[in-house]
């Protein structure tokens, strides 16, 4: 097995000596019996926790520390006892001459296969704590995109949750008193006004508050149904990229994941068909997936990645043409790099102008609902007024 760090400082030459004192795995403050630990196949961590994680080790690699030992000295200071357990775990393996790349396989639901493929890599290259700093960079840039994305996204829903709030509101409380005082003075209704009663009577009645939830319910469970089929995932991630305004920033998001992500792995050293394999399990959208794995096949067969990735007209001509560039002058892994910050400040610029347009938006919405509500509600009087003068 290789050894990462072998030069210890005289504060830790004891330690070679001490054995870690570990704690006993817990949940919610009970201890579990050995048979009671979950399977390392289930096991979850925080993204935040894997990133604190990565970081740390590569700066442990860097003091010269041997690999196992520094993941005991990580695992003595975690928060998170499960994740403390896995480290004290890997170290066993470890000392049992074990590779860490090997090690990490057992838990796949903390290190992805990307992950793993670039630690593989960097134990091959005698670069594991520069490819360990590499990932931890890699997941805080994904992470940052993936927040800009969702915070994008959750603005205009929740300008329609406000916006069907405050309709619902107007509807159930404020139009059914109005509707005994029209009935009271016995005048004719304009056609909103008609209308506003009407769907005020239907959203109030028991139907309603049978049936509104009952349709939500099966229409999402519809919805996951056909999105969990590969023909249903792929017609809505097509869909998702004609959307106007977010779907180009998604695209954009997916571009600058995939250059990242690719651009780190040759970095590293793995080839180039093992790279675009791991680059499917970073994509989240099926169009994109299925544009690499052809682009697979096409790259297996002898074609150029430019070419491989132009034949779907799934990716946009930028990355293609640069890739090219990037091929014929033997600096793709710089290329794509260069394309991968390009796509994330139009990422970050995008949602900066998708925010400050819906500032206006969220209030021209929300104002035209309840005026059009309160019009329909005041034209009767209106008229009334009217006759009465004349």
């Amino acid at each position: 097995m290789a050894q990462y760090g072998t030069s210890i400082s005289s504060e830790n030459k004891n330690f070679r000596t001490k054995k870690v004192q570990k704690e006993p795995l817990t949940i919610f403050g009970m201890p579990l019996m050995p048979g009671d630990e979950p399977s390392p196949k289930t096991i979850k961590v925080p993204q935040k926790d894997l990133l604190v994680f990565f970081r740390q080790l590569s700066v442990v690699l860097e003091s010269g520390v041997a690999l196992a030992q520094g993941l005991d000295l990580l695992s003595e200071n975690m928060n998170n006892k499960v994740f403390a357990k896995c480290m004290q775990n890997i170290s066993s393996d470890l000392s049992a001459g074990e590779e860490l790349s090997t090690c990490l396989r057992k838990y796949p639901k903390i290190f992805v296969p990307i992950t793993v493929g670039l630690i593989e890599a960097g134990e091959a290259g005698g670069i594991l704590s520069k490819v360990l700093d590499r990932i931890a960079t890699l997941m805080e840039q994904q992470a940052k995109i993936k927040g800009q994305i969702t915070g994008a996204l959750i603005y205009p829903i929740l300008v329609l949750v406000l916006a069907v709030s405050v309709s619902l509101g107007l509807l159930i409380f404020i139009v059914p008193k109005f509707k005994d005082m029209f009935d009271n003075m016995g005048a004719e209704l304009p056609g909103l006004t008609s209308f506003m009663l009407g769907l005020s009577k239907f959203v109030t009645s028991i139907k309603f508050a049978i049936g509104a939830p009952i349709s939500i319910l099966i229409f999402f469970f519809l919805f996951k149904t056909f999105y969990s089929t590969t023909n249903g995932r792929l017609i809505i991630d097509k869909f998702i990229f004609k959307i106007p305004l977010f779907g180009d920033l998604i695209l954009r998001s997916e571009m600058a994941s995939f250059c990242d992500t690719l651009s780190t792995l040759i970095d590293s050293g793995v080839p180039i068909i093992e790279s675009m394999g791991r680059c499917i399990t970073a994509s989240s959208n099926q169009l994109i997936k299925n544009t690499i794995k052809r682009g697979i096949l096409l790259v297996e067969s002898g074609q150029e990645l430019n070419t491989s990735l132009a034949v779907s007209k799934s990716f946009p001509k930028l990355v293609v043409s640069m890739i090219r560039i990037g091929e014929e002058t033997g600096q793709l892994s710089f290329m794509l790099e260069n394309l991968s910050v390009f796509y994330k400040r139009e990422v970050e610029a995008t949602v900066s102008a998708l925010t400050k347009a819906m500032e206006p938006a969220i209030i021209f919405v929300v104002a035209g609902i309840v005026g059009t509500i309160v019009i329909s509600l005041y034209l009767p009087m209106f008229s009334i007024i009217t006759k009465m003068g004349g």
